[in-house]
Protein backbone atom coordinates (compact mmCIF):
# COMPACT_ATOMS: atom_id res chain seq x y z
CA UNK A 1 0.00 0.00 0.00
CA UNK A 2 2.71 2.45 -1.11
CA UNK A 3 0.21 4.85 -3.74
CA UNK A 4 -1.53 7.62 -1.95
CA UNK A 5 -4.49 6.80 -3.89
CA UNK A 6 -4.29 3.65 -1.91
CA UNK A 7 -3.18 5.44 1.72
CA UNK A 8 -6.14 7.75 0.98
CA UNK A 9 -8.91 4.89 0.39
CA UNK A 10 -7.01 2.83 3.60
CA UNK A 11 -8.10 6.12 5.68
CA UNK A 12 -11.88 6.15 4.18
CA UNK A 13 -10.56 9.34 2.59
CA UNK A 14 -11.06 10.81 -0.93
CA UNK A 15 -9.28 14.19 -2.34
CA UNK A 16 -12.45 16.81 -2.54
CA UNK A 17 -12.46 19.00 -5.48
CA UNK A 18 -9.76 21.87 -5.62
CA UNK A 19 -11.98 24.69 -4.35
CA UNK A 20 -11.85 27.64 -6.23
CA UNK A 21 -10.54 30.84 -4.73
CA UNK A 22 -13.00 33.50 -3.40
CA UNK A 23 -11.14 36.59 -3.41
CA UNK A 24 -8.44 38.56 -5.83
CA UNK A 25 -6.14 35.65 -5.78
CA UNK A 26 -5.05 32.18 -7.17
CA UNK A 27 -5.07 28.89 -5.09
CA UNK A 28 -1.34 28.06 -5.85
CA UNK A 29 1.62 29.31 -7.58
CA UNK A 30 4.45 27.26 -8.99
CA UNK A 31 7.67 28.99 -9.04
CA UNK A 32 10.31 26.57 -9.98
CA UNK A 33 10.43 23.27 -7.95
CA UNK A 34 8.39 24.89 -5.44
CA UNK A 35 4.57 25.02 -4.92
CA UNK A 36 2.87 27.36 -2.60
CA UNK A 37 -0.49 26.57 -1.61
CA UNK A 38 -3.01 29.47 -0.45
CA UNK A 39 -4.50 29.06 3.09
CA UNK A 40 -7.41 26.13 2.70
CA UNK A 41 -10.22 26.44 5.43
CA UNK A 42 -11.69 23.06 6.38
CA UNK A 43 -14.47 22.84 3.79
CA UNK A 44 -16.13 19.21 4.06
CA UNK A 45 -16.39 16.48 1.22
CA UNK A 46 -19.90 18.65 -0.07
CA UNK A 47 -17.48 21.43 -0.36
CA UNK A 48 -19.69 23.52 2.42
CA UNK A 49 -18.48 24.57 5.77
CA UNK A 50 -19.76 22.30 8.33
CA UNK A 51 -21.54 23.96 11.37
CA UNK A 52 -19.08 21.93 13.68
CA UNK A 53 -15.93 23.66 11.86
CA UNK A 54 -17.31 27.56 12.32
CA UNK A 55 -16.48 29.64 15.14
CA UNK A 56 -13.43 29.50 17.82
CA UNK A 57 -11.40 26.83 19.92
CA UNK A 58 -11.77 27.35 23.27
CA UNK A 59 -15.42 28.35 22.90
CA UNK A 60 -17.89 26.93 20.38
CA UNK A 61 -15.57 24.19 18.82
CA UNK A 62 -14.43 21.95 20.36
CA UNK A 63 -10.48 20.33 20.30
CA UNK A 64 -12.06 16.48 18.31
CA UNK A 65 -13.97 19.48 16.23
CA UNK A 66 -10.83 22.00 15.87
CA UNK A 67 -8.58 18.91 15.31
CA UNK A 68 -11.08 17.06 12.28
CA UNK A 69 -11.15 20.62 11.02
CA UNK A 70 -7.13 20.65 10.68
CA UNK A 71 -7.36 17.45 8.89
CA UNK A 72 -9.98 18.57 6.24
CA UNK A 73 -7.91 21.56 5.77
CA UNK A 74 -4.87 19.45 4.69
CA UNK A 75 -7.31 17.22 2.61
CA UNK A 76 -7.84 20.44 0.52
CA UNK A 77 -4.32 21.44 0.71
CA UNK A 78 -3.61 18.22 -1.27
CA UNK A 79 -6.70 18.51 -3.60
CA UNK A 80 -5.00 22.06 -4.39
CA UNK A 81 -1.18 20.05 -5.03
CA UNK A 82 -2.84 17.45 -7.22
CA UNK A 83 -4.52 20.14 -9.62
CA UNK A 84 -0.57 21.95 -9.64
CA UNK A 85 1.12 18.67 -10.47
CA UNK A 86 -1.40 16.11 -11.53
CA UNK A 87 -0.15 13.06 -9.82
CA UNK A 88 0.86 12.78 -6.48
CA UNK A 89 3.13 10.44 -5.73
CA UNK A 90 5.21 11.17 -8.89
CA UNK A 91 4.69 15.03 -8.68
CA UNK A 92 5.31 15.40 -4.99
CA UNK A 93 8.87 15.48 -3.66
CA UNK A 94 8.43 16.42 -0.20
CA UNK A 95 6.29 18.83 1.94
CA UNK A 96 8.25 21.79 3.18
CA UNK A 97 6.14 23.79 5.28
CA UNK A 98 2.43 23.86 6.53
CA UNK A 99 1.27 27.18 7.84
CA UNK A 100 -1.70 26.93 10.61
CA UNK A 101 -4.50 29.48 11.68
CA UNK A 102 -6.25 28.46 14.51
CA UNK A 103 -9.69 30.59 15.31
CA UNK A 104 -9.31 30.94 19.11
CA UNK A 105 -10.53 32.94 22.05
CA UNK A 106 -7.00 34.48 23.44
CA UNK A 107 -6.63 32.48 26.12
CA UNK A 108 -6.73 28.69 24.25
CA UNK A 109 -3.35 27.30 23.89
CA UNK A 110 -3.75 24.19 22.75
CA UNK A 111 -3.09 25.12 18.93
CA UNK A 112 -0.50 22.42 18.22
CA UNK A 113 -2.54 19.65 19.39
CA UNK A 114 -5.28 20.95 16.96
CA UNK A 115 -2.73 21.62 14.09
CA UNK A 116 -1.51 17.78 14.44
CA UNK A 117 -4.76 16.91 12.89
CA UNK A 118 -3.22 18.51 9.36
CA UNK A 119 0.36 17.28 10.19
CA UNK A 120 -0.73 13.74 10.89
CA UNK A 121 -2.67 13.35 7.75
CA UNK A 122 -0.14 14.71 6.00
CA UNK A 123 2.21 11.41 6.73
CA UNK A 124 -0.51 9.40 6.88
CA UNK A 125 -1.04 10.06 3.17
CA UNK A 126 2.35 11.23 2.04
CA UNK A 127 4.56 9.07 3.92
CA UNK A 128 7.78 10.46 4.72
CA UNK A 129 7.45 12.89 1.84
CA UNK A 130 4.92 14.63 4.49
CA UNK A 131 7.03 15.45 7.15
CA UNK A 132 7.36 19.31 6.97
CA UNK A 133 7.98 22.57 8.82
CA UNK A 134 5.48 24.19 10.41
CA UNK A 135 3.88 27.09 11.98
CA UNK A 136 0.66 27.33 13.87
CA UNK A 137 -0.89 30.95 15.50
CA UNK A 138 -3.74 31.86 16.95
CA UNK A 139 -6.11 34.29 15.40
CA UNK A 140 -8.71 36.28 16.00
CA UNK A 141 -11.00 35.51 12.79
CA UNK A 142 -11.22 33.41 9.95
CA UNK A 143 -12.57 33.86 6.58
CA UNK A 144 -16.28 32.34 6.75
CA UNK A 145 -15.67 31.69 10.42
CA UNK A 146 -14.10 28.85 9.82
CA UNK A 147 -12.25 26.77 12.45
CA UNK A 148 -8.81 26.70 10.66
CA UNK A 149 -6.88 27.28 7.78
CA UNK A 150 -3.79 25.96 6.48
CA UNK A 151 -1.45 26.70 3.99
CA UNK A 152 1.43 24.82 2.69
CA UNK A 153 4.41 24.77 0.55
CA UNK A 154 5.95 21.71 -1.61
CA UNK A 155 8.82 21.00 -3.37
CA UNK A 156 7.89 19.45 -6.67
CA UNK A 157 9.30 17.28 -9.64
Amino acid sequence: MNSVKERLEALGLTLPKAASPVANYVPFVRSGNLVIVSGQICFGPDGKLSDAHKGKLGAEVSNEAGIEAAKLCALNVLAQIEAAVGDLDRGVVQCVRLGGFINAVPTFSALAPIMNGASDLMVAVLGDKGRHARSTVGVAELPLDAAVEVEAMFEVA
